[in-house]
């Protein structure tokens, strides 16, 4: 077998996939279901920064975490973490005033800050370069399971034994995923130890300015998925769901039936072609689920927006690591997860604001968005224009 048609699906791969499966359900089981909890401990108003708390440490620890992926190992940064996600998951119940609450989502955001990003420099290291896409989106496939079982089954559990038991299994289910990651081998070649310099972070350590236009696009795109995680608990229950996850379910169903085959095509016909289908498509998504009176409309605009992203996330990804340096690869993709989690945030932090718990303002606030990606498209066009003048 030549070096190209070598499988990219190892143990050590197939054990990646598994650990950011269970990482992806542990936190993702939370969301559906900590609107109503923020509201029954008296904080409706904050409901906004629910994520946006969340993405904002996310995205101020990225320049730690890409550093010291870089430099102290792929390994010890995603069993951090998950092992956030643990500590958090048995908290919860402990700290459960509005203040706890909010303090507890500030801390839990840590958990994506780290182990992503360590997850994605560890996939460019055990898979040749022309089939990044692939290997992207395989993964991203797994993590989006993750992403559907844990709402359908956070609610599951909720309905029958109590958010607390909810809680306790975020954290099992996260504590696996350490487990399977302390089991890996290192891929990092020149490793150092761990010291007081790794946790200063200069100017240059902060973003990687040869992926700017990946990170311009992601900010774009994902301001919408901020306002879906923020605002459609709700809306699902005003147009009658009884599982609130059910929304994330379809969803993920979508998304995880074209990433294969999305990474695959970014790879032999170019990311910025693909990432332009996969705004397109998002933006008639919104449309449709802005539009839909009942749940039948919301579950299709559901899929169609999980195909949508299930279509731009490992395209830009692994145009993130086209753009990057091999020995910065932890801070590139550090950059292209900060501008990830400012786009959920400000989407979440906005969108929740203006809602203030006024069902009949969703539909405004999703058509809004719209404008947001079709923004992304006029400039991954100039992009596309002008391509010749930018270093990939």
């Amino acid at each position: 077998m030549s070096q190209n048609e070598k499988s990219i699906y190892t143990l050590q791969f197939i054990l990646l996939c598994l650990s950011s499966l269970l990482f992806s359900s542990s936190f993702n089981m939370m969301i559906p279901e900590l609107p109503n909890y923020l509201s029954s401990l008296g904080g409706a108003e904050y409901k906004g920064l629910i994520i946006s708390l969340f993405t904002l440490t996310a995205a101020i620890s990225r320049p730690f975490s890409g550093k010291l992926t870089d430099k102290w190992g792929r390994v010890p940064v995603m069993a951090i973490g998950s092992s956030v996600c643990v500590v958090c998951g048995f908290l919860y119940p402990i700290l459960s005033s509005v203040s706890g609450f909010l303090l507890l989502r500030l801390v839990h955001g840590f958990s994506t800050g780290f182990k992503p990003t360590s997850t994605s420099a560890y996939v460019a290291d055990i898979i040749p370069q022309h089939r990044w896409g692939e290997a992207l989106g395989m993964h991203g496939l797994c993590f989006s399971i993750g992403g559907a079982l844990g709402p359908a089954l956070g609610s599951m559990i909720v309905n029958n034994y109590g958010i607390n038991v909810m809680f306790y299994t975020s954290s099992f289910l996260a504590f696996f995923s350490i487990i399977i990651v302390m089991n890996m081998k290192e891929t990092l070649k020149s490793k150092e130890k761990l010291n007081r310099s790794m946790f200063i972070i200069g100017r240059n350590d902060i973003v990687d300015k040869n992926v700017f236009p990946a990170g311009i696009i992601t900010f774009l795109s994902y301001t919408a998925f901020g306002l879906i995680l923020t605002l459609i608990p709700d809306w699902s229950e005003h147009l009658g769901a009884t599982n609130k996850g059910i929304f994330f379910t379809a969803f993920t169903v979508a998304s995880v039936m074209v990433r294969f085959g999305a990474g695959k095509v970014s790879d032999r016909h170019g990311r910025p072609k693909v990432i332009m289908a996969g705004l397109i498509i998002t933006s008639i998504a919104l449309f449709i689920i802005s539009s839909g009176r009942d749940i039948e409309m919301l579950l299709i605009g559901a899929g169609i927006y999980g195909v949508g992203t299930g279509i731009l996330s490992p395209a830009i990804s692994a145009w993130t690591i086209d753009m990057s340096n091999p020995e910065h690869r932890g801070k590139a993709v550090a950059t292209m997860y900060i501008s990830m989690e400012l786009g959920i945030g400000l989407g979440a932090l906005l969108g929740g604001t203006y809602y203030n718990d006024q069902i009949n303002r969703i539909p405004q606030i999703i058509r809004f968005d719209i404008l947001v990606l079709i923004l992304g498209i006029v400039y991954l066009t100039y992009w596309a224009k002008n391509r010749k003048r930018i270093k990939v």
